[in-house]
């Protein structure tokens, strides 16, 4: 006995040196109490209760009372040393868990399968990549913080070993048990892998196992049903399944290993099971490989393991072959007689028995259990779904998906202005959340035919098909394969039109796959949401990809392959927290915006919040209009208003200084020849887009074509059907004179300047800016910023005449217009002076949601640039973003709008001065602030019913928001 605690107290030395950092080895100064309490309780037992120790059992937390209540018995008659959970829920285990230790003597030693977090076994639970998927993964510190963020919710649940990680070589496509439980082919990534991954879990105080030693992976068999037979010489199982093992255990990164029922005949020729060998455990893993932690055999339930044999007997040949704890029996009470026989009878000597004992007593020393606490159940759910396993689950599956075929460089998506998509969805699971990602930055085109003719008719009009294969990934077992109908119609596809295919799967899914006319082939690996919502960020190129694939998926994709693209400047979508923000702050957002709805002061409302290139928050309110059923979504589009200033008639000038076709001091008379000897063909472009002129402020236009008697528009100049001489539609059924137009630019040419030049703001500018623009280039405004901007950025919801593009389900009304249109105003521009212009204006008529919005105000902050276009010159800019007379108190930039000089203004007055934007009349506000990568989006239709309801305005709805907003930021961001 004292030869046995002198080999405890060298094996806490050793593993003490090679791992310092690991908690779950107690320090030098405490080595002598653990040997103490070893020793201690393993004198206080009994034959009985010695031999009790070295078994574990499963329970199901899910199962009736009079089942788990067999545990209980099987703690009181047999002295059990553990219990390994399985299917159910975390409150009922954590119920089930406390029950069993108080009734426990010897506190017991808790394990799960939990390879991808609890949720392999548990309801409610969190859910983490598979290892296949990690194994695509090149940045280790992420599959540790993984390992470890796993190890802490077995221990919130009063888990002690979890049965992971895997090491399995997956050399073997058709392994029906191993797969996407191996983190691939590769040995070497396979260790690596594996290293970091326990190294994880031990780091945060919960044991880890190696499995299935000897390796698992080259097998078609399944070791539940049958004795799978790992082929190969000793040289090759060297090189390949015992890679890892040879590698780590020298090393100490685990606990203990598990081994598994297989006939290796280069390990041991007699057939005899890997998991009941004396010369593969005893002889390799303990002495050639001096592993001396934990060894658990698999389930000796399994028939790998109890075929031919009599109930116990697996068990009994298991522990004399070497292993410590025997993993759920088939039968425990005949198992236990015959371990008390064999004791009895010499065949298990007292030093071999207390070998396996104190070494579990050990383990139970190092999980803390010489001072057990139950489980508490408050907040259990909490901490087990936290904020920061979905943070990191999402850098993850950033850092994992693989792009293994990228023909001509297809992918990131780039000339999006020539593009036209259609998404085609296959497999047995949802892709809604792949499409929806897709469609923030392109216009995308689901797909769904009957048959391949319709596919092939139905697609012929569209330049890229991109593909995505949609399978059930709850568990890693379930089909990852395409239908034979599928692979047909995705071949004969792809003779007809570009295919982008996206396979949300196991890659072993390609490999029937005819990959020769396919352009591009992306690996997402696994269909959750939030790699849905990933991989549309890489494939437009707002993410690169990083990943490579863990095993090989073709002839010519071979493991280890993974083409890696860079970012474009794209908009990307992350959770607040990644870029230093506090999203739990950022709700008092939505506690804002129920006001304003309450209050009525806009029927509905979207707000949309980034930073640093990532939209952090977007979320629509309220409804269309008030009392009625039509919500608010993400996709509508809202009038602008003003904000058209900012978004298509300053960008095209920007274009222009940029060109040299005008600067600061062009005079208007040079642009609008029509101006020169008037009293305005001598104001500067800078005084136009500052408003610091001498210009009216606006000119009501539309009264003078209302019937002076009846207020009514009048019949000269509009009728209810459209014609050649009434062509311009102001709104439904109502058509203006075609000659009209040149009656509004007649009128701001002939008004009256005011006595002297100050600041006013004005839309008068913004109609001389059109008509200029639209007499350079030859065409109207709307073609102008849709060519030059709109369609080379995916805005594919941003434009004038929405009705040409929409459905009116996805346009909310701006007013019901009893002064002038004398209708609803739905569809058409609500500015008056806008819509007798057909509804595009240099200074209002654009629409667009709230993400279209972002993409523009983010490519003002990253200085005209935007994907894979530089629109603006950064100089050009920096040019327009700047205050030019607030020496004479007018705060605006050059077509911008900037912070307050004083103590009312359009911000919450806590943003920078480098930041920008404009208001818009019908409820609407964007913003961008350089210096903190900030884009603010609001929009709704407060003017509508009546347009006079300015309770948004007088309660600073907007501006309370934007404070919210700075309030949340935690954490500075360089982007």
């Amino acid at each position: 006995m004292k030869k046995l605690t002198f080999i405890i107290a060298v094996l806490c030395s050793s593993i003490l040196l090679a791992q310092p950092e690991n908690p779950l080895v107690v320090s030098s100064d405490d080595v002598d109490n653990q040997i103490q309490w070893v020793d201690s309780i393993y004198n206080s037992m009994s034959l009985e209760e010695r031999i009790g120790q070295l078994y574990m059992v499963d329970v199901f937390s899910q199962a009736s009372k009079a089942t788990t209540d067999k545990i209980k018995e099987y703690i009181r008659d047999y002295h059990i040393g553990g219990v390994i959970f399985s299917k159910g829920g975390p409150h009922r285990q954590a119920i089930l868990n406390n029950e069993y230790q108080e009734l426990s003597k010897i506190p017991l030693l808790i394990g799960m399968d939990a390879e991808w977090g609890l949720a392999m076994r548990l309801d409610s639970t969190f859910a983490y990549p598979w290892n296949m998927t990690l194994g695509a993964v090149q940045d280790d510190k992420l599959i540790e913080q993984v390992g470890a963020r796993i190890g802490e919710h077995n221990k919130r649940l009063g888990v002690h070993i979890n049965f992971a990680p895997s090491v399995d070589i997956n050399n073997n496509p058709r392994n029906p048990i191993i797969g996407n439980r191996s983190f691939g082919e590769i040995p070497e990534v396979v260790t690596q892998k594996a290293r970091a991954f326990a190294r994880g879990m031990e780091s945060v105080g919960t044991l880890s196992s190696l499995k299935h030693f000897p390796g698992h992976g080259n097998t078609d068999q399944d070791s539940h049903l049958a004795l799978p037979t790992i082929t190969g010489t000793r040289e090759a199982l060297d090189s390949i399944e015992l890679y890892p093992y040879r590698h780590l255990l020298q090393e100490n990164v685990t606990s203990s290993v598990m081994t598994s029922h297989l006939n290796v005949p280069a390990l041991e020729s007699n057939s005899t099971p890997a998991s009941l060998s004396k010369r593969i455990i005893t002889d390799l893993l303990k002495n050639t490989y001096g592993f001396q932690g934990l060894i658990f055999t698999d389930a000796l339930n399994m028939k790998g393991a109890t075929k031919g044999l009599k109930k116990g007997e697996a068990d009994l040949k298991a522990f004399l072959a070497g292993s410590d704890i025997l993993l759920i029996p088939e039968s425990l009470p005949e198992s236990q007689a015959l371990m008390l026989q064999a004791c009895q009878n010499g065949t298990i000597t007292e030093e071999r028995l207390a070998h396996s004992v104190k070494k579990i007593l050990l383990a139970k020393y190092k999980v803390g259990l010489q001072n057990y606490q139950p489980v508490k159940r408050e907040s259990l759910y909490e901490d087990l779904n936290t904020l920061t396993d979905t943070l990191l689950y999402q850098k993850v599956m950033e850092e994992a998906i693989t792009i293994v075929k990228n023909k001509a460089d297809a992918l990131p998506f780039t000339g999006l202005e020539s593009k036209k998509f259609a998404y085609v969805s296959f497999g047995d699971d949802s892709g809604t959340a792949f499409l929806e990602g897709l469609q923030k930055y392109a216009q995308i085109t689901p797909i769904k035919a009957n048959s391949l003719p319709d596919y092939q008719q139905e697609l012929g009009n569209y330049t890229d098909v991109i593909i995505g294969l949609h399978k059930k990934s709850q568990t890693p077992w379930q089909s990852y394969k395409f239908s034979a109908t599928e692979l047909t119609m995705l071949k004969e596809i792809a003779k007809q039109n570009k295919v982008h295919l996206v396979v949300f799967t196991n890659p072993y899914s390609l490999l029937e796959v005819d990959v020769n006319n396919i352009e591009s082939i992306t690996v997402a690996y696994q269909n959750s949401i939030l790699t849905q919502e990933v991989a549309p960020q890489i494939l437009f190129g707002a993410l690169p990809a990083k990943g490579k694939l863990p095993v090989r998926a073709g002839t010519n994709i071979p493991a280890g392959h993974g083409i890696e693209t860079k970012s474009l400047k794209r908009l990307g979508y992350t959770l607040p927290e990644r870029v230093g923000v506090n999203g739990k702050t950022l709700l008092k957002i939505d506690s804002i915006v129920k006001y304003g709805l309450k209050e009525e002061m806009m029927p509905g409302a979207q707000v949309l919040i980034a930073r640093g290139g990532k939209v952090i928050y977007n979320k629509s309110f309220g409804k269309h209009r008030y009392n009625q059923d039509k919500k608010v979504e993400n996709e509508d589009v809202y009038d602008l208003a003003s904000l058209t200033k900012i978004l298509a008639t300053l960008p095209m000038v920007m274009e222009l200084v940029d060109k040299g076709e005008v600067d600061l001091e062009t005079r208007l008379d040079s642009m609008l020849p029509e101006y020169k000897g008037t009293d305005k063909g001598n104001i500067k472009l800078i005084d136009l887009l500052t408003h610091f002129n001498r210009l009216q402020a606006w000119i009501p236009f539309y009264r003078a074509t209302l019937d002076s008697k009846t207020q009514q528009p009048d019949a000269k100049y509009y009728q209810k059907v459209y014609s050649d001489k009434f062509s311009i539609p102001v709104a439904d059924n109502l058509y203006m004179r075609t000659d009209y137009r040149d009656s509004i630019y007649k009128r701001i040419r002939e008004s009256d300047l005011r006595p002297k030049q100050s600041y006013r703001y004005s839309d008068l500018p913004f109609y001389l800016l059109q008509k200029y623009l639209e007499d350079y280039y030859g065409d109207s405004l709307d073609n102008l910023v849709s060519d030059h901007f709109y369609k080379k950025m995916g805005a594919n919801k941003t434009g004038y005449l929405p009705l040409h593009k929409f459905s009116k389900d996805l346009i909310p009304p701006t007013e019901n217009d009893n002064y002038f249109r004398q209708q609803e105003i739905h569809g058409f521009v609500h500015d008056q002076g806008a819509a007798m212009m057909g509804g595009v204006a240099g200074h209002a008529g654009l629409f667009s949601n709230a993400n279209d919005i972002a993409k523009i105000m983010q490519m003002f902050i990253w200085e005209g640039t935007y994907g894979d276009t530089q629109f603006i010159d950064p100089m050009t800019f920096q040019l327009f973003n700047t205050c030019y007379y607030c020496d004479k108190d007018v705060r605006r930039g050059i077509g911008f709008d900037k912070p307050q000089l004083g103590d009312v203004g359009p911000t919450c007055g806590c943003v920078s001065m480098t930041s920008f934007g404009h208001s818009g009349f019908t409820g609407t506000f964007a913003w961008a602030d350089p210096e903190e990568d900030i884009v603010y989006v609001f929009l709704s239709n407060r003017t509508y019913p009546d347009a006079e309801n300015s309770k948004l305005i007088r309660t600073n709805l907007r501006s309370n928001i934007q404070a919210v907003i700075y309030e949340a930021i935690e954490d500075s961001f360089v982007n």
